[in-house]
Order: structure tokens, then sequence, then C-alpha cells
């Protein structure tokens, strides 16, 4: 396969034309776009609750089984490996057995995962628990996301992403208030905030009622089930709305090669895939930077437990009102240019977080870094997918997804050896970096997406 000619079409046969991505993006969104929502935002929400809940048990069992910082640092590690095997097998897995099938599977494997932490017993039982855990989580959001960009039109894509998170993010806060009132009632009681992020599965109600993405359909050869997909959502938007418009013509990817990975660093997807990588390795480890450690380091810094949690609960009301704004401003500019400015933002508020001494400006700023940070998720998590075609889509996401996970696997540790160095101010400054350095990287040469098709980004259009 041509790097220039990536996914080129096996083959082109008139009859298999179709017009997937046409017919896909004239449709009104509707019933079937609602239970996507409803199913990935469930998904959404037990995926963030899980992502923190070490975050906030931490500062329990630092007490409990009498860890270090630096324990504390290797468990968060074995989590983020977990999530770079979970996010690049995931893409792959995705893009194997279909999106539906992939959620369903990675679904029940999270949540069964992250219900084994309750019953961790030692900090390396817990470590390998996070681990499992961290495949589950990784691979679960690399499909949520490849079907999102998939099954949405260019005008709804970023929005739909941004409310289904908004929903999901939600479970920041909803984690940090149930880990305030349950932690402290016991040396024990922090296995309850695991149990919490196990209810995940309820989803699998909704994902059950969802279609199989006709673009995936369409690239294994199965065009007739792609075509009878499109027949039924058709068959139901005309007998909502009226006629449908014409759709606009789109070229037959009829049935494609399994892409390797090495296609993703050749001819015009090198860059895309350099630019993306920066962005999830350094978004990450500012990101994790921020929301793993604030608790433990407040408490280091001389907060009590409960000040230290409240803290944290009241900072991650923050989150579903970023990733709120991130629905109204994600299709009214480039999320090239959004994602630049919000890391930009997010920045200066994590600099000033960390010259913060007074309760009041420490709750302001970090929830201030709450709110930009997730309102630039929803765009990168949007963008992402958005940049390869089909055939690779959920393998781009997960690979440049799970080498930021990968990275973080450094991430603890360099909190870790920063705080004991350089003290509590010098971890902050390392925060704002990471995020100057994702702002300046997508802003210089990352590629522009406003309102083009998925047919048109992936050819370069």
């Amino acid at each position: 396969m041509s790097t220039t000619h990536m996914g080129a079409v096996a083959s082109n046969l008139e009859s298999q034309n179709i017009n997937v991505g046409g017919r896909l993006d004239r449709l009104p969104i509707g019933p079937a776009h609602s239970i996507v929502l409803v199913a990935l935002a469930f998904a959404y929400f037990f995926d963030m609750a899980d992502y923190n809940t070490f975050g906030y048990a931490a500062p329990a069992l630092m007490k409990e089984w009498n860890m270090s910082v630096s324990t504390v640092a290797k468990i968060t590690t074995f989590s983020f490996v977990g999530m770079f095997i979970g996010g690049t097998l995931g893409g792959w897995f995705g893009d194997l057995v279909g999106r539906k099938r992939g959620l369903t599977y990675t679904t029940l494997a999270y949540t069964g995962l992250s219900l084994l932490n309750a019953f961790a017993w030692d900090p390396w039982s817990l470590g390998v628990c996070r681990f499992l855990t961290g495949v589950g989580v990784a691979s679960l959001i690399v499909i949520a996301n490849t079907y999102i960009s998939e099954f949405f039109p260019p005008s709804a894509r970023g929005k739909y992403q941004a409310l289904s998170m908004t929903i999901g993010l939600c479970g920041i806060p909803a984690t940090a208030w149930v880990a305030r009132f349950v932690i402290p009632l016991a040396p024990w009681s922090w296995r309850f905030v695991f149990v919490w992020g196990a209810l995940g599965a309820i989803g699998l109600i909704f994902i059950a009622r969802m279609v199989e993405s006709p673009r995936w359909l369409e690239i294994h050869g199965k065009s007739k089930e792609a075509d009878n997909v499109l027949k039924g959502l058709e068959a139901k938007a005309s007998a909502k709305n009226g006629p449908l418009p014409e759709p606009q013509p789109t070229v037959s990817r009829g049935e494609v090669a399994t892409v390797p990975y090495t296609e993703l660093f050749k001819g015009k997807y090198l860059g895309r895939t350099i630019v993306l990588l920066l962005a999830w390795i350094f978004q990450t480890l500012g990101f994790y930077g921020f929301i793993a450690w604030v608790p433990t380091l407040l408490v280091q810094h001389g907060f009590d437990i409960v000040k230290s949690l409240t803290f944290s609960s009241l900072m991650a009301f923050g989150s579903p009102l970023g990733a709120l704004i991130a629905s109204y401003v994600s299709e009214r500019v480039d999320r090239k240019w959004g994602i630049a400015a919000l890391t930009g933002l997010t920045a200066v508020c994590g600099l000033l977080y960390g010259l913060s001494f007074h309760p009041t400006l420490i709750v302001v700023f970090g929830f201030l870094v709450m709110v930009t940070s997730s309102c630039y998720l929803p765009l990168l998590y949007s963008y992402t997918p958005e940049l390869y075609p089909t055939e690779a889509r959920a393998s781009g996401m997960g690979l440049t997804y799970g080498m930021g996970r990968l990275s973080n696997m450094i991430g603890p540790l360099i909190v870790s050896l920063l705080y004991a160095s350089y003290g509590y101010i010098s971890v902050f400054g390392y925060i704002a970096t990471c995020f100057a350095i994702v702002c300046v990287a997508v802003a210089a040469f990352g590629p522009r997406t406003y309102k083009r098709t998925l047919e048109q980004i992936s050819e370069g259009a």
C-alpha cells in the first residue's frame, strides 16, 4: 500500500458505492444520535470517575498502609502503563471487531476490573489492579471517541463529543464528593470508591441499542449491512422530519486492507501523528500531574485530609462546566485554534495555582484549571480521530492517546522528584510548561478541520 493512497480501495465497483459518508452526514440529529449520546455519556462518566478514584483514595491509603509519596507515584505509574497498552490495543481492537462490539467488551472489562481494586490488600496488589483497570479504561475511551467522530455529521461532531464529556466529566466531582463523605468513615472505606467506579456497567443497556458504524461496515466489505443500517436511520429520520436532502457525493471506500501502525508515520500522516503525539503526551503529563496529585500535595502542604478533599471537590465542579462551554464553542472555531488558546490559558491558571497559598485563591485557580482543561479536552478528543481515515481511525486515536498515557509512566516520578527536591511551587511550574508545549505544537503545526467531512480531512482536501 502506498503512503499517498493509504487506505486505497481494494474494490470500487459502482454497485458498491452506497455513499456512506454523504448519507450519514446529511442525517438530522435524531433518536439514534441521542442513544449514542446517552450510552457514551455513561461510559465517560464512570471512565472519568475511575481515572480519579486513586487520586482521591491515595491520602487515606498513605495513612492506612503507611505509604510514601514515592509509592503513590509508582502505583499511578502502573495505571498509566495499563492505559498505554489499553489505548494502543484498544484502537487496534476497535478497528478489528467493530465499534459497537468493541464498546461492549471494553465496558465489561473496565467495570469488572475497577471492582477488583476494592479487594486489594497491599500496595503491590493495588498496583496490579490499577494496571489492569487502565487497560480497560483506555480501550473504552479510544473506541468511544472513534464512534462519535464517525457517526455524527461535521457540523455536530465537536458539539456532541463535548456534550457527552459534559455528562462524563460530572464523574469527577461526583467521585470527589463520594470520596469526601465515604473515605473518612473508616480506615478501609476507601474501597467503596472503587465499587462506585464499577457502576459504569449500566451503560451496557444503552450500548446494546446502538447501531454499528456504517463507515466501519463499509471498509470491512459489509456494504449490504451498512446500507441496511443507513436505510433504517433514513426511514426514521424521514418519518420524523420529512424528506431528507440529497446527500453530497463521496467516493466509495469498498473493502480496505488493514493499516499497520507504521503507516501512521509515513507521508501526509507523519506530521499529523507527530503533532498529536506531542499534544497527548504533554497534556497528559500536565492534566494528570494536576488532577491526580492535588489532594496528596495539599495534605503534604499542611492541610488535613478532609480539607484537602473538600478543596479538590470544589475545584472538580469546573470539569463539567468546561465541557459544557466546549459544546457551545466547538463548532464556532476551528478545533486547532480552540485547543491552542485553551491550553495556553490552562498553563497560566496552573502556574497561578502553584503560587497561591490562601485557601480561597487555591480553590479559585484550581477551579479555573479544571474549567479550561475540561474545555480543551473535548476538542482534542474530537480532533484526534478526525485526522485519520476510517481504516486507521481507531488505531491512530489509540496510538497517540496510548503514548500520552505511557508518557505518564514517568509523570508521577517527575512530580515526586520535583516536590522532594525543589518544593511545592516547582510542580506547578512543570505542569504549566507541559500545557504551553501543547499550545505551541498545535498552533504551529496542527491541520485545520473546521466543518470538513471526514473524507475531506483524511485525504488532505
